[in-house]
């Protein structure tokens, strides 16, 4: 663990004290949604890492999730000022460290320059390993049974995990109020390609973090920074399937549904919140327009994990963050330009994959568990966070049930209090040892969800 973020959590974020003899009683008595978030928000900071502006435990792009969904607590909490001081301060200190913890910085700006010389038949792919900017870094699908994406880090890309700091040398916890954090943080304009790593989900998992930082802050350097990332990964459209679309990354071997979807949600987002509004929302239906296209939505309303080569649906398996991050982007869009088939279609996948994935108790799972890797312990999480979205402007019974069941059944059955309330990644229980900064923040998201009920 990490001592200096253990005493962030005690400075940043008081809750009160349990004895242990008494934690197991007292905690399952804990009902209200909001101070069960609250609780378990200041376990999910002993994992944050102070120094790299990341989680111990969890990757880059899981990392963006953990921020964007402390970002949608400190939106349902408005009025605690602790959790308003920890939340901005949080967002600073990632803007300044973070970036040197990029996995694969500078492989996107080499791809655009090589693309010229592409011939569509692997010319790129080689000339741009010649180069030397591929750092180890991959993302790939498991070949066997259900293609669980998986996740390759650098070598040593996680050794400074654990390495104490000392939170106050750094301006963003140094000083005295948290506007002079932001302050600091934003002395130099960010840089969006900081944040890009050659792997277009990754990058747009970013780009709404920095968007969720926005809505809690107000700070408009913080939506030019989402801003500036979308604009590079427009430069990735489009596809060899039906001229639109994105790729999955650099590499342009896979056309997926996640990275489509998180470019729909990105540019709806933007488009409710930055000057440029027709510009986000023209990508936002164009990516809507190819998505459909596409067959990636399949008979049973559900949503596959992308296309084969042939450019059809490949069948592979309906992972839960693929059923949510399109909620999310069409409540977005239906705001900022209203269309009568967007919420009905929302409405239409998200009740679908409830009954797909929910077992006889209403509970989500994915097929990967018990034993998820680094990715799908996030996916869940995800979906609650967008059937949230969804419910609150459309809202539903089913919506409200799913995401009640889930919470509960998290802080009844998938807590640890011997290893500090820890929430792990089989919501239904047995809780699976040991948790991470992963399915904690995962958990929490339907925590949060629980908030708006």
């Amino acid at each position: 663990m990490y001592p200096s973020a253990f005493l962030q959590s005690l400075l940043l974020l008081s809750v009160p004290y349990i004895p242990n003899a008494f934690a197991q009683s007292l905690y399952d008595s804990v009902t209200d949604p909001t101070k069960r978030a609250e609780f378990a928000l200041s376990t999910l900071q002993i994992w944050y890492n102070a120094g790299t502006g990341l989680w111990d435990t969890a990757g880059w792009w899981n990392s963006a999730n953990v921020m964007t969904m402390i970002a949608n607590l400190a939106q349902s909490d408005p009025n605690n000022a602790q959790l308003q001081n920890l939340a901005t301060r949080v967002f600073a200190n990632t803007l300044l460290q973070a970036p040197a913890k990029n996995p694969q910085p500078g492989v996107e700006n080499e791809a655009k320059r090589r693309r010229d010389v592409d011939p569509g038949n692997g010319t790129f792919t080689l000339l741009l390993n010649d180069t030397g900017t591929e750092s180890g870094y991959s993302k790939s699908l498991n070949p066997g049974g259900i293609h669980e994406p998986i996740t390759t880090f650098p070598t040593d890309w996680d050794a400074d995990d654990g390495q104490y700091v000392d939170i106050q040398s750094l301006p963003s916890f140094a000083s005295e109020s948290k506007d002079a954090a932001t302050q600091a943080a934003l002395a130099t304009s960010p840089n969006p390609e900081d944040w890009l790593d050659g792997f277009y989900d990754d990058d747009l998992w970013w780009a709404l973090a920095w968007v969720g930082a926005y809505d809690v802050t107000q700070n408009i350097e913080y939506l030019q920074l989402a801003e500036g990332i979308f604009g590079e990964v427009t430069k990735a459209w489009p596809t060899r399937c039906g001229n639109g679309g994105i790729f999955w990354s650099w590499k342009k071997d896979y056309m997926n549904a996640i990275a489509n979807e998180l470019f729909l949600s990105t540019a709806a987002h933007l488009a409710n919140r930055a000057e440029n509004k027709d510009t986000y929302i023209e990508w936002a239906e164009l990516t809507l327009k190819w998505f459909l296209n596409s067959g990636m939505i399949n008979e049973q309303g559900t949503i596959n994990d992308g296309l084969t080569e042939g450019c059809e649906n490949n069948g592979y398996a309906t992972w839960s963050y693929n059923q949510g991050v399109i909620l999310g982007g069409l409540v977005e869009l239906n705001k900022a330009a209203p269309n009568e088939t967007y919420l009905p279609l929302a409405a239409k996948i998200a009740k679908a994959a409830i009954t797909e994935l929910s077992d006889d108790n209403g509970v989500i799972h994915d097929g990967c568990e018990p034993g998820c890797g680094g990715d799908g312990n996030q996916f869940k999480g995800i979906f609650m966070r967008n059937l949230q979205l969804l419910h609150q402007v459309a809202p539903d019974d089913v919506f409200a049930d799913s995401i009640r069941t889930n919470a509960d059944n998290i802080w009844m059955n998938n807590r640890d209090e011997e290893q500090g309330n820890t929430l792990s990644v089989v919501w239904s229980g047995p809780f699976v040892s040991p948790a991470n900064a992963s399915t904690h923040s995962s958990a929490m998201d339907a925590l949060v969800a629980a908030i708006s009920l």
